[in-house]
């Protein structure tokens, strides 16, 4: 009677505070007793049975029966057969395995697979960012899940949806550590944002953490709400193509607002101060132009922080067919001239330079010196014998 007596007790208290259970896969909380019902076992003695663990605690496989010794404060059976762990651990998880017989002779086995959990305490954000910056990486902040069992999960969210780290926009640095002495995880997650310029002036995230185990809930944190400070964006400009704008009825322009986010901005486009009802779009193509379409074009690029912005206006101007040639005809003659006034001036050095040459070329020689006569020389003579040659005459 004493012995009925106390095994109702347990059975109480563990009906209460622990798990009856019968199914061949098993989870456990930490630190709660557990009970592996053997199936086919007689509910008193004498009884036929025998249990075997393969666990963290064995290095082999463990047998307890009901005839034998409690194993320390790890397990014991108890008198219907069942197996009790009245505080299980870490080191419990592995395989139970019970063979009992029947009053009739019938043998039946059970298997279990016990794997146990704990439920962490439930995370948080720790040294979140005031502000965000667009255009560059800003930190979020880093979430931390404290003794949980297994390792689990730790996730992002921003405005309800699911972060998936891309390396580009959204990355996240992990960490895991194991306490030496309760086995127990501490999960660590870094959020690196790049807000999009033009984008929402508020950016909402939170932190999860879900257990390693099906059926179990996730943890949420409490959300926080960061502004997105974005400084004064740079001047929006217009490019036009061709350039200066100046072009002939028939032809195409091209018109191209240039903005530090062109995907995230409205753009639209002024004529002469009109706005023009077109679609937002950053590229305005004028094609088969006609003198209608002449004028000063501007595009304003409207920010979510600071609001429209216009660009300084480009002036379109359409010309002639014929203007147009008339002007090539008077390019091509003043190119001409030019060509001719250089060559002229080409031929008058190099005639400058080569007449001192020629000069030198062209100079006779000089006659050859004659010396000084003396006073009734030959000359005279040669008159003497002129005049007696006469008179013999």
């Amino acid at each position: 009677m004493a012995a009925g007596a106390a095994a109702g007790a347990w059975m109480l208290v563990l009906s209460l505070w622990g798990a009856v259970v019968g199914d061949r896969n098993i989870t456990a909380r930490i630190g709660k007793p557990l009970v592996l019902n053997c199936r086919g076992a007689p509910k008193k003695p004498p009884q036929q049975l025998e249990w075997k663990l393969n666990t963290g605690r064995t290095e082999a496989w463990k047998v307890l029966s009901p005839e034998g010794d409690s194993w320390d404060s790890v397990a014991r059976v108890l008198p219907n057969g069942s197996l009790l762990l009245p505080a299980v651990g870490i080191q419990d998880e592995g395989t139970f395995r019970c063979q009992a017989t029947s009053r009739n002779g019938k043998e039946m086995r059970s298997a279990y697979q016990v794997r146990v959990y704990q439920i962490p305490g439930k995370p948080e954000i720790v040294s979140p960012a005031s502000e965000l910056v667009p255009g560059v990486p800003n930190k979020v902040g880093t979430c931390v899940s404290e003794g949980g069992y297994p390792a689990g999960t730790l996730n992002w969210h921003s405005d309800g949806k699911l972060l998936i780290p891309d390396g580009k926009g959204v990355s996240v640095l992990e960490e895991t550590t194991r306490h030496p002495q309760t086995g127990l995880f501490t999960l660590q997650s870094a959020l690196m944002v790049t807000p999009a310029w033009g984008g929402a002036p508020h950016l909402t995230f939170s932190c999860s953490f879900s257990p390693g185990l099906p059926r179990r809930r996730a943890l949420h944190t409490a959300s926080i709400q960061l502004r997105v400070w974005e400084p004064v964006p740079p001047e929006v400009r217009v490019m036009i193509q061709p350039e200066g704008g100046k072009l002939v009825r028939g032809g195409t322009v091209t018109l191209t607002c240039e903005t530090p986010a062109q995907s995230s901005l409205q753009i639209h486009w002024i004529k002469d101060g009109i706005p023009l009802h077109l679609a937002p779009s950053p590229v305005l193509l004028l094609s088969d132009v006609e003198f209608d379409d002449e004028g000063s074009y501007s595009c304003v690029a409207t920010y979510p922080s600071h609001g429209p912005q216009e660009s300084p206006a480009v002036r379109v101007v359409i010309g002639s067919v014929e203007g147009q040639g008339l002007g090539t005809v008077a390019l091509a003659l003043g190119i001409l001239g030019g060509l001719g006034v250089a060559a002229l001036l080409i031929g008058a050095i190099m005639w400058r330079r080569q007449r001192p040459r020629r000069e030198e070329r062209i100079l006779p020689n000089p006659p050859p010196q004659e010396g000084p006569r003396k006073p009734g020389g030959g000359g005279g003579a040669r008159r003497a014998e002129s005049v007696r040659g006469a008179r013999g005459s």
